[in-house]
Protein backbone atom coordinates (compact mmCIF):
# COMPACT_ATOMS: atom_id res chain seq x y z
CA UNK A 1 0.00 0.00 0.00
CA UNK A 2 3.12 2.56 0.79
CA UNK A 3 4.26 1.28 -2.66
CA UNK A 4 1.27 3.28 -4.33
CA UNK A 5 1.40 5.79 -1.81
CA UNK A 6 5.14 6.51 -2.90
CA UNK A 7 4.43 5.85 -6.60
CA UNK A 8 1.65 8.02 -7.51
CA UNK A 9 3.68 11.19 -5.97
CA UNK A 10 3.60 11.53 -1.71
CA UNK A 11 2.31 15.17 -2.42
CA UNK A 12 -1.22 14.59 -4.00
CA UNK A 13 -1.34 11.31 -2.34
CA UNK A 14 -0.97 12.97 1.31
CA UNK A 15 -3.33 15.92 -0.05
CA UNK A 16 -5.89 13.26 -0.79
CA UNK A 17 -5.12 11.09 2.11
CA UNK A 18 -5.54 14.40 4.45
CA UNK A 19 -8.62 14.93 2.77
CA UNK A 20 -10.34 11.36 3.44
CA UNK A 21 -9.16 12.33 7.19
CA UNK A 22 -11.10 15.44 7.02
CA UNK A 23 -14.52 14.06 5.58
CA UNK A 24 -13.74 11.00 8.12
CA UNK A 25 -13.55 13.56 11.26
CA UNK A 26 -16.23 16.39 9.69
CA UNK A 27 -18.84 13.14 8.84
CA UNK A 28 -18.13 11.13 12.25
CA UNK A 29 -18.28 14.91 14.61
CA UNK A 30 -21.56 16.06 12.75
CA UNK A 31 -23.53 12.86 13.40
CA UNK A 32 -23.00 12.50 16.45
CA UNK A 33 -23.74 16.42 16.99
CA UNK A 34 -27.01 15.28 14.89
CA UNK A 35 -28.07 12.14 16.68
CA UNK A 36 -28.09 14.20 19.97
CA UNK A 37 -29.51 17.13 18.38
CA UNK A 38 -32.86 18.76 19.08
CA UNK A 39 -35.67 18.59 15.98
CA UNK A 40 -34.89 22.24 15.67
CA UNK A 41 -30.99 21.86 14.74
CA UNK A 42 -31.21 19.09 12.82
CA UNK A 43 -31.55 20.16 9.63
CA UNK A 44 -28.70 22.79 10.34
CA UNK A 45 -26.83 19.31 10.92
CA UNK A 46 -28.23 17.30 7.92
CA UNK A 47 -26.89 20.71 5.57
CA UNK A 48 -23.04 20.56 7.48
CA UNK A 49 -23.53 17.09 6.08
CA UNK A 50 -23.74 17.68 3.15
CA UNK A 51 -20.42 19.27 2.51
CA UNK A 52 -18.98 15.74 2.88
CA UNK A 53 -19.54 15.59 -0.86
CA UNK A 54 -17.92 18.97 -1.45
CA UNK A 55 -14.76 17.68 0.32
CA UNK A 56 -14.84 14.50 -1.86
CA UNK A 57 -15.48 16.08 -5.49
CA UNK A 58 -11.91 18.39 -3.49
CA UNK A 59 -10.69 14.69 -3.54
CA UNK A 60 -11.10 13.22 -6.97
CA UNK A 61 -10.47 16.88 -8.54
CA UNK A 62 -7.08 16.95 -6.86
CA UNK A 63 -5.89 13.49 -7.75
CA UNK A 64 -7.23 14.14 -11.39
CA UNK A 65 -4.58 17.46 -11.09
CA UNK A 66 -1.74 15.31 -9.97
CA UNK A 67 -2.49 13.13 -12.82
CA UNK A 68 -2.42 15.71 -15.35
CA UNK A 69 0.69 17.69 -13.73
CA UNK A 70 2.86 14.50 -13.42
CA UNK A 71 1.72 13.77 -17.29
CA UNK A 72 2.72 17.36 -18.13
CA UNK A 73 6.12 16.75 -16.63
CA UNK A 74 6.72 13.36 -18.02
CA UNK A 75 5.95 14.63 -21.42
CA UNK A 76 8.44 17.36 -21.18
CA UNK A 77 11.10 15.11 -20.21
CA UNK A 78 10.06 12.61 -23.35
CA UNK A 79 10.17 16.11 -25.82
CA UNK A 80 13.51 16.47 -24.68
CA UNK A 81 15.03 12.74 -24.78
CA UNK A 82 13.31 12.00 -27.53
CA UNK A 83 11.65 8.39 -28.48
CA UNK A 84 11.10 5.85 -26.04
CA UNK A 85 9.85 2.55 -25.73
CA UNK A 86 6.36 1.50 -25.78
CA UNK A 87 6.54 -0.28 -21.87
CA UNK A 88 8.41 2.75 -20.75
CA UNK A 89 5.29 4.83 -21.97
CA UNK A 90 2.65 2.98 -20.96
CA UNK A 91 4.37 1.98 -17.20
CA UNK A 92 4.09 5.87 -16.58
CA UNK A 93 0.88 6.30 -17.86
CA UNK A 94 -0.23 2.98 -15.37
CA UNK A 95 1.36 4.88 -12.21
CA UNK A 96 -0.01 8.13 -13.33
CA UNK A 97 -3.42 6.76 -12.77
CA UNK A 98 -3.10 6.01 -9.06
CA UNK A 99 -3.36 9.35 -7.89
CA UNK A 100 -7.04 9.87 -9.97
CA UNK A 101 -7.79 6.50 -8.44
CA UNK A 102 -7.63 7.29 -4.96
CA UNK A 103 -9.23 10.25 -5.49
CA UNK A 104 -11.97 8.97 -7.42
CA UNK A 105 -12.57 6.28 -4.27
CA UNK A 106 -12.49 8.85 -1.73
CA UNK A 107 -15.16 10.58 -3.79
CA UNK A 108 -17.09 7.41 -3.83
CA UNK A 109 -16.68 7.02 0.06
CA UNK A 110 -17.84 10.41 0.64
CA UNK A 111 -20.74 10.42 -1.47
CA UNK A 112 -21.78 6.99 0.27
CA UNK A 113 -21.15 8.39 3.95
CA UNK A 114 -22.92 10.97 3.37
CA UNK A 115 -25.98 9.07 1.87
CA UNK A 116 -26.35 6.21 4.78
CA UNK A 117 -25.93 9.44 7.79
CA UNK A 118 -28.32 11.38 5.67
CA UNK A 119 -30.71 8.41 5.80
CA UNK A 120 -30.62 7.86 10.28
CA UNK A 121 -30.44 11.56 10.59
CA UNK A 122 -33.56 12.10 8.42
CA UNK A 123 -35.40 8.84 9.78
CA UNK A 124 -34.74 9.73 13.09
CA UNK A 125 -36.41 12.79 12.39
CA UNK A 126 -39.55 11.53 11.18
CA UNK A 127 -39.58 9.51 14.37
Amino acid sequence: MMKLFYEGGALFMGILTLVLIIILAWGIYHFIIGTKAKESKTDLIIHRLSYIKSFGFFAMITGILGQLIGMYVAFSYIAKVGDISKSLFFGGLKVSMIAPIYGIIIFLFSLLLWFVMDYILHRNKVS
